[in-house]
């Protein structure tokens, strides 16, 4: 794997032993094991070669993601190309994935998304911004690009919190990486850190959160299982002043992908239930799970 995928994958695996709530004799793994694991892992620069009993292998910038890689593979003159999710349109921060030098012979790739067209990410943006006005107009709170935000002072008293103490570590990660990065952010990185969110404020836990008035809170896990996403949600999500907005991929059987369908009520984690009134907006960025609390009138 490259450099930063091994790196982010560290502080996954760690995330999940500190987080796990099943018995010692149940786990998965523990840090050592993990220690263990990594120790193991080798690492491949993008378009570096190697070659292991006579099958050659090389690997390209896939953009999507820190560290994501397409990998081509040569066998006896065979050419395979295996890749996940990739992108060829560069977003705000990595560079778009390369273009290979020839045509694979065979492509393995990953089709989550196979059958389905995405909106140009302006359109996406837009509708985002909608929202926001939207939910301004209601006396409401919102996230804000670093462009937006400066163009509307008036906004700038709306508290924004970051509540995931795994995604502030890969942000570390992320300015190792620099290099990885785009040109616009390559070359801001020169005079400031893009990095260093100076209107957000980081939330630790629901126990430090004064929930009263507009707030945007940025909460983790994205699928709404558990953890401070979770907590806020079944505080807020019965309150049609409130909104979830669900800005990317979610899996199969998680509240996050039910309430994309706005069901009439909702399974508290204490198994009873609760009705259904805040909005939900499901628009796709690649992004930690989004909640809006709006301001009771």
């Amino acid at each position: 794997m490259t450099h930063a995928t091994k790196a982010i994958y560290k502080l996954f695996l760690s995330d999940y032993v500190k987080v796990s709530k099943v018995s010692v004799e149940d786990m998965l793994y523990d840090e050592l094991d993990i220690l263990r694991f990594m120790d193991k892992i080798e690492v491949i620069d993008f378009h570096q070669t190697l070659e292991v009993n006579g099958i050659r292998f090389w690997c390209y910038t896939a953009g999507h993601v820190l560290g994501a890689a397409k990998f081509m593979v040569d066998i006896a003159g065979v050419r395979v190309l295996y890749t996940g999710d990739y992108s060829r349109k560069e977003d705000r921060h990595l560079r778009a994935a390369d273009i290979l030098q020839f045509s694979p012979d065979i492509c393995i790739i990953e089709s989550t998304y196979g059958v389905q067209l995405h909106q140009p990410r302006n359109v996406r943006e837009k509708r985002f911004t909608d929202v926001i006005h939207s939910t301004i107009s209601q006396g409401g709170c919102v996230l804000i690009p670093d462009e937006y935000w400066s163009n509307h002072p008036e906004l700038h008293n709306i508290p924004i919190y970051y509540a995931s103490p795994l995604a502030k570590r890969c942000m570390a990660v992320y300015q190792t990486y620099i290099n990885s990065m785009n040109e616009r952010i390559c070359n801001q990185f020169a005079n400031s850190n893009p990095f260093d969110f100076k209107h957000i404020s980081t939330l630790k836990s629901i126990e430090n959160f004064n929930d009263v008035g507009p707030s945007v809170v940025m909460a983790s896990p994205n699928g709404l299982q558990s953890g401070l996403s979770r907590q806020l949600f079944e505080t807020w999500c019965s309150d049609k002043k409130n909104a979830c907005v669900i800005p990317g991929y979610v899996v199969e059987g998680t509240l996050a992908k039910t309430i994309i369908n706005e069901p009439k009520e909702v399974t508290l984690m204490n198994g009873l239930t609760a009705p259904l009134n805040m909005q939900v907006h499901y628009i796709s960025f690649s992004l930690m799970q989004i909640l809006h609390r709006q301001v009771c009138s």
